[in-house]
């Protein structure tokens, strides 16, 4: 998956919206302006195609187990909540990250208020 594809597959949720709130660097995506997913758009440049995307604790753990090259603790971030998944030229398929990216965003879209999860399922 590459810049493009993952952009495009985040936009394409209910309600996603995608700024540059912390600098013109990090690329980040949200939804009823909470982060589900963002990246560096320097270090893809640079070669490093990785995304931070936020992920269930326990997963999250077992993730980093099992894929110990691609899923990494979040960079910046809550390591507890948070990994940084390599998405280009890693043994995860794009299915699989596709999966990832919407584990993180139906994480964040269960945290809302009921009225505004009502409303996402509108759009």
């Amino acid at each position: 998956m590459n810049i493009e594809e993952f952009r495009e597959f985040c936009l394409s949720k209910n309600g996603v919206t995608e700024e540059f709130p912390f600098n013109e660097d990090t690329l980040v995506f949200k939804v009823k302006n909470k982060i589900f997913a963002l990246t560096s758009l320097q270090k893809w440049e640079k070669g490093d195609y990785s995304v931070n995307l936020k992920c269930n604790p326990d997963l999250a753990v077992e993730l980093r187990e099992k894929y110990p090259d691609d899923v990494l603790p979040g960079y910046h971030m809550n390591k507890k909540h948070w990994n940084t998944v390599h998405i280009q030229f890693t043994q995860l398929s794009e299915k699989y990250i596709q999966h990832l990216i919407n584990h993180s965003y139906e994480l964040v879209v269960s945290q809302l208020a009921k009225k505004v999860r009502e409303e996402l399922k509108r759009l």
